[in-house]
């Protein structure tokens, strides 16, 4: 059974859509999609019940985030990144999830995790300098998730290399506006943020591996299984999820306009055995990047549930695969795209910004497919894996 949130997305979708183009020209997500995401829960699937969340499987979040992206890619990148952070903040000091949500439990969180700063530690927690790219939804969020290296008291990285995620209140970074010109998914608005020697803390951060190894919530006394899931499966879920759901609203898209299309020849399209050959793989490759997505993440689901440790060898099988969920879907929707004719590269038409906000889509580094191919058949050899591999894994 569907969640009631993916319900309500489906709403509100045409709205959603008729949006996009807005949102592609402010180059952020205008406040009217923001009031639609928001109303809906969307930000809200995997917050903590006590907070005003939903808790909700990790399942209901891929396919709400999948729903929102057919309909607009930007609004449904944002929700698979913005989206995933109520569950990692979950597990930090319970203090900062008052700090957030007790007066608003619709308080957004942004984030980029990369290491770009320096936390020098001092008393108390750290003090915090950096830039950092790449922070979607940021002119939406009252916090970030930021990524550091702890520091040796000098504005250097200690040996040996520890990585924290810190949060900040909007208060302590700036957004850069104008560090968001890019070709596709431009309505996300992920602008670089800057911080200059803000005080960060210690319950506002947590260390990596923590939540990597899916150990974050055990410390603070969380025994829900959605919590105990690795942030290498829970973070690429989002925004994988983003790219298949753009796939398919680029699939329903291409449907819609060639059925009633006459080709130059005079011959209408809906009886042209090569186009609908293509149109035919293409939706069984999108729908199977759909079905391995959530079958990866509700395996591990299902295994934390039953009290069954997840192994590294478990934890690569599902990145190779998320990995491959994109290309195969990005794949399917080029294989489209060049039978959509003429007109899908005029502005005016949707067709080609899904195009081009997949392909933007893929850029993102969860989607590289050599390290995680590469550490994924180590794994499944029984070889250790470099220390580099396992960030991500």
């Amino acid at each position: 059974m569907a969640h009631e949130v993916v319900g309500r997305i489906e709403e509100i979708g045409p709205e959603l859509a008729a949006l996009a183009e807005e949102n592609e020209k402010l180059g952020k997500l205008s406040d009217k999609t923001v009031a639609l995401l928001r109303s809906a829960g969307v930000i809200r699937l995997l917050q903590p019940k006590e907070y005003g969340g939903y808790e909700a499987h990790p399942r209901d979040f891929a396919e709400t985030v999948m729903a929102v992206a057919s309909h607009d890619g930007a609004a449904g990148w944002v929700s698979g990144v913005v989206g995933v952070h109520p569950w990692e903040l979950a597990q930090l000091d319970s203090r900062l999830a008052h700090e957030v949500w007790d007066e608003d439990p619709d308080t957004w969180i942004a984030s980029p995790y990369m290491p770009n700063g320096i936390a020098d530690p001092v008393e108390g927690g750290y003090v915090l300098s950096g830039r950092w790219p790449f922070s979607s939804g940021s002119d939406h969020c009252s916090w970030d998730f930021l990524g550091a290296l702890v520091g040796d008291g000098k504005g250097k990285p200690a040996g040996p290399i520890s990585v924290l995620h810190v949060v900040l209140p909007r208060s302590d970074y700036e957004i850069i506006d104008g560090t968001w010109d890019v070709i596709g998914l431009s309505g996300t608005g992920s602008k670089d943020v800057v911080v200059n020697g803000a005080f960060v803390p210690e319950y506002r951060t947590i260390r990596q591996e923590l939540v990597t190894e899916g150990a974050a919530a055990e410390a603070v006394g969380l025994t829900e299984t959605l919590y105990k899931l690795p942030f290498s499966a829970m973070f690429p879920l989002g925004i994988t999820a983003a790219v298949v759901g753009i796939c398919e609203g680029a699939l329903a898209l291409h449907l819609g306009q060639q059925r009633e299309r006459v080709a130059v020849t005079g011959v209408q399209v809906r009886d042209d055995p090569y186009v609908l050959y293509a149109a035919g793989e293409a939706a069984a490759e999108i729908a199977a990047s759909r079905v391995q997505l959530i079958d990866g993440i509700s395996r591990l689901y299902d295994q934390v549930e039953a009290g069954r440790p997840i192994t590294i060898e478990d934890r690569a099988n599902v990145r190779r695969n998320q990995v491959r969920c994109a290309w195969r879907a990005v794949s399917a929707l080029d294989d489209i795209f060049t039978r959509s004719g003429g007109n899908a590269i005029r502005h005016g038409n949707p067709l080609q910004r899904y195009w081009r906000d997949a392909h933007v889509g893929l850029q993102h580094m969860i989607h590289v497919p050599g390290t995680a191919y590469h550490a994924d058949a180590l794994a499944q050899m029984g070889l250790e894996l470099p220390e580099s591999m396992r960030v991500l894994i």
